[in-house]
Order: C-alpha cells, then sequence, then structure tokens
C-alpha cells in the first residue's frame, strides 16, 4: 500500500527502534501517531516529525480502546512495544506474568481487532508486528518471553490469510540482537563469538519492505542466526544443544539480569 498520506500508529515509540520506525515512517511521508508511556520523551519525537503522541499504556486493558479512539482511522499498526520478560517463570509473580502477556501479546491482538475492523470496510490498511526471533527459536530463561512472540507469530499468519481476501495485509518482522537500541542493547549482555547485531534503523527498513511488498516475515539479522531459527522449526532439540556449546546461555542470563528491573 501507499505509505505516502498514510496515518501510521507505532507503538513504543519511546523505545530506541520505536524512534527508528516512527522516523522512517515519517520520511516516507506518513502521518505518524505515536503511543508510549514516556509523556515526556514522545511529545518532542511526534511535534519533531510533525506527528501527535498520545501516552498509553498497553498493560491497562481498558486504555487500548481509547487509544485507537483517540487515534482516530489507522491506515498502519506497526505493533512494537513489549516487555522484556526474560527469566525463570518461578522468579515471576502472577502478577508479572499477566503483565507481560498484556503487554506483548493481548494488547497487539486487541489493536489488530479493532484496527482491522476500520481497514477490512476500507479495504486498505496494513497490520505489522514487530516480534523477535524468539519467535522461532527458544532459548534458556525465556519461556514466558518466548510464549508471547510463537504466540505473535501463529496469529499473525492465520490473520494474515483471514484478512487476505479484504486486501488488508499483515507482516510480522523478526529482529535478532540489535545494537545501540532495545531490549539485548540496554541489558548489557555479551554475544558468543561470531555472532553479530543489526542496528535499529535495519528493523525499521524492514517494516517498511514488509508493506511495500507485502511480505508475511522478514528476519532481520545476520546469517548464521537467520539459518538458526529456520533450523530451530526442523530440529529444536538440536539447536538447544548448539546453544548450549556455543555459550548462549550465558547471554540469555545476563539479559535476564538486565532487564530484571522492567517486568
Amino acid at each position: 500500500m501507499e505509505l505516502r498520506g498514510a496515518r501510521v500508529l507505532v507503538t513504543g515509540a519511546t523505545g530506541g527502534i520505536g524512534r527508528s520506525l516512527a522516523e522512517a515512517f515519517a520520511a516516507r511521508g506518513g502521518e505518524v501517531v505515536l503511543t508510549g508511556r514516556r509523556a515526556d520523551v514522545l511529545a518532542p519525537l511526534a511535534e519533531r516529525l510533525g506527528g501527535r503522541a498520545i501516552p498509553a499504556d498497553l498493560a491497562d486493558r481498558d486504555g487500548i480502546e481509547k487509544l485507537l479512539a483517540a487515534a482516530g482511522e489507522i491506515d498502519v499498526v506497526v505493533a512494537n512495544a513489549a516487555l522484556p520478560a526474560m527469566g525463570l517463570l518461578p522468579d515471576y509473580s502472577v502478577g508479572e506474568v499477566d503483565r507481560a502477556l498484556d503487554v506483548n501479546l493481548r494488547a497487539p491482538i486487541i489493536m489488530a481487532k479493532l484496527a482491522a475492523e476500520q481497514m477490512v470496510a476500507r479495504r486498505r490498511g496494513h497490520l505489522v508486528f514487530i516480534s523477535s526471533l524468539s519467535g522461532k527459536t527458544a532459548s534458556r530463561q525465556a519461556s514466558l518471553y518466548n510464549a508471547t512472540k510463537f504466540g505473535m507469530r501463529g496469529f499473525a499468519l492465520a490473520l494474515r490469510e483471514d484478512l487476505r481476501p479484504h486486501n488488508v495485509g499483515v507482516s510480522t518482522v523478526f529482529p535478532g540482537y540489535i545494537r545501540d537500541a532495545g531490549m539485548f542493547a540496554d541489558s548489557g549482555a555479551s554475544l558468543p563469538l561470531g555472532v553479530g547485531t543489526r542496528a535499529p534503523e535495519d528493523v525499521a527498513k524492514a517494516a517498511i519492505r514488509a508493506i511495500d511488498k507485502n511480505r508475511a516475515e522478514v528476519d532481520v539479522a545476520p546469517l548464521p542466526l537467520r539459518l538458526t531459527a529456520m533450523f530451530a522449526g526442523v530440529a529444536p532439540g538440536l539447536v538447544a544443544a548448539v546453544q548450549r556449546r556455543v555459550g548462549a546461555d550465558k547471554t540469555s542470563e545476563q539479559l535476564a539480569e538486565g532487564q530484571r528491573d522492567k517486568r
């Protein structure tokens, strides 16, 4: 679909990846509507990009409908907001589990439902889910995070088929380790030797490419990580053994510890 003049809702816009997404869509001529919890960061970004800021907490179940109502008629939804949700499951309280499920999975589903109703009526629109390679490859100390990202992938693939007859696109972007912004960068975790990263701008380019070409899925990672994700669907036990051998479990522990305060 044509992005110039399209109204684009970006969630999690106050994070580094969210900012890159907002900037990329504005550069393509989109009218960006930005949302996030940090109003002090959101408002200056929206002003700089000529867009609108709507502060919202996606853990607030009633707030999602209010957010979509305030945003008005939306042509593109970019569901980017997420909680890290790393660590061992017994270390989580029930409330923390609910919060991770609400922000990472329920909120994108409800936003897709509400926005898709308008898009179907107009026969125009696109839904983009910013997921993670953790939606294709399970890893140690990520059971809750994996659950939300695997769930998002299944939801998006099925919804894509449901909306195809109505000329509404659905795409999922799967970033690997992103430097300079996002959960990995914020945690201070180190990677095993030879494991590469990508930049926040690469995620934004992938989201736009997914819309331009109506791609179901786009991975944003170096080739070895993309191959690992592919093989994980065929031989998960083998991939888990390889992860242990190269020391990926240490990275998972560092990610969990570095993001503990964001549950």
